[in-house]
């Protein structure tokens, strides 16, 4: 796999973050609240409402000579409504010459499906290429851009070819301005500034409302920024002597990092979404559910717990839910046996820092393991038992456990020296599992919330 193809595949899971949430159907409050991510709207409406938002900008640090060439790709979701319409009367043929007579409704049953009023969206790109560091050095480059409206009526067919109803897609023309400058900030480092702003003109934003508003924004807008004959300088670990620049750097509404094969250096992505330098989409995840803060087995099991009913729902939303679903239905045994049990090392990533001699876990592993800690005027060590007392105000998790009989595992400190005593329910089916320490069956408290269990008892 390419670094671009990496790239891409990062790019295509944030530009559909929130494109459709479980339990996948228009009627689930969530999907009525979509499209909360890279939002930029125009500015009129953004001077009506402070929480959103007619700008975003990327800045980064490159190094290499002002021949250093850069490349530019601007990517957001360009929303089209689709409302649905019942005829009066079902037509036998349909022409496109002229619309017929239809009512708006929420929803139309057609045959076993059910089509519901919804937005989709088409991918949008803005490029501005063969730019070189020395045209952008104390100059702005600006690339404007417009997608034009459109509006498309398409029949519905029902099982005995009759047409009962339409689906009416439109989309409102959308402007933007793109502007690409760079600065000098120590010789042969330069810092350079994308911009994107929202030019499309609203008549009357007061009467839009967060639906027409939406319409006339850029959503889930991102950057990629790739550079040739330079290097990119990572604004999360810069070397020491950078680090104040990388600071400098102001980055509205966007986060840039790393992105392609790790290790490389020519490509960034900036992302609405926080990520860390080269980010990557899971290997075992056989492909998008539009929902990157869960995990996949959670979400295709409860895809697969919904009835019949919602399933044919979330099947005529849109033909990315549906290919949703018969590839979650298609899985096997062996496939989802794959997406479970996965533990990724959250050291992973920082053999950057050991490259260059420095480990990022040295101030934990400096400290001296604890051996045992006293509580209530007993030492207590690793294997003793204790009975679990969550103070108040803890949280749900820690509540539920109160009173249970637990065995120490480990006693740790953390980068504030706190100290954490990581136990294991002496009744849990799976205490194996949390002396191998996997997630779900090892639980951390204070000192203050454990007492010594007598021997006796």
């Amino acid at each position: 796999m390419t670094s671009f193809e990496r790239v891409d595949a990062i790019v295509k899971a944030v530009l559909y973050e929130g494109y459709m949430l479980y339990p996948y159907r228009p009627s689930s409050v969530k999907n009525r609240q979509r499209w909360t991510f890279g939002g930029v709207y125009p500015r009129d409406c953004a001077a009506r409402d402070e929480s959103l938002r007619a700008t975003m900008q990327t800045e980064c640090l490159v190094t290499g000579n002002p021949d250093a060439v850069v490349e530019i790709h601007v990517r957001f979701l360009h929303l089209l409504k689709r409302e649905v319409g019942r005829l009066k009367e079902p037509l036998t043929d349909f022409s496109t010459d002229r619309e017929p007579l239809f009512t708006l409704v929420p929803y139309l049953s057609v045959g076993d499906r059910r089509l519901h009023a919804w937005d989709e969206a088409v991918e949008r790109t803005v490029t501005a290429n063969s730019l070189t560091l020395n045209e952008l050095i104390g100059a702005q480059v600006l690339v404007p851009f417009r997608f034009a409206g459109q509006r498309e009526v398409e029949p519905v067919h029902a099982p005995d070819q009759t047409i009962p109803g339409v689906l009416i897609r439109s989309a409102v023309a959308v402007e933007g301005a793109l502007t690409i400058s760079a600065k000098e900030v120590v010789p042969s480092i330069f810092k350079l500034t994308v911009g994107i702003e929202n030019v499309t003109p609203v008549a009357r934003p007061a009467e839009l409302g967060q639906d027409g508003t939406q319409q006339h924004a850029f959503v889930s807008t991102h950057t990629i920024l790739h550079i040739d004959g330079g290097e990119f300088i990572s604004l999360l670990d810069p070397p020491d002597a950078l680090a104040d620049a990388a600071r400098q750097c102001d980055n509205q509404g966007t986060w840039p990092v790393m992105a392609g094969e790790e290790g490389t250096r020519d490509i960034v992505l900036s992302s609405p979404i926080i990520l860390y330098d080269y980010p990557q989409i899971a290997p075992e995840s056989p492909g998008d559910l539009f929902d990157a803060t869960e995990i996949d087995e959670i979400l295709r099991l409860r895809i697969l717990a919904m009835t019949d009913d919602e399933k044919r729902d979330m099947a005529a939303v849109d033909p990315r839910s549906r290919a949703l679903l018969e590839r979650t239905e298609a899985l096997t045994a062996t496939d989802m046996a794959r997406l479970h049990g996965t533990l990724r090392d959250p050291r992973l990533g920082t053999k950057r820092d050991s490259a260059r001699g420095v480990d990022p876990w040295c101030a934990i592993k400096a400290k001296p393991e604890l051996a045992f800690l006293r509580v209530h005027g007993t030492e207590l060590k690793i294997g003793d038992r204790v009975r679990l007392r969550p103070k108040a105000g803890a949280d749900i998790m820690d509540i539920v456990l109160k009173d249970e009989v637990a065995v120490i595992e480990a006693i740790e400190r953390d980068f504030e020296d706190k100290v954490h005593v990581a136990v294991v329910l002496e009744n849990d089916p799976g205490r194996e599992f949390g002396l191998d320490r996997m997630p779900g069956h090892r639980f951390f408290f204070s000192a203050t919330e454990i007492e010594p269990v007598p021997e006796e008892h």
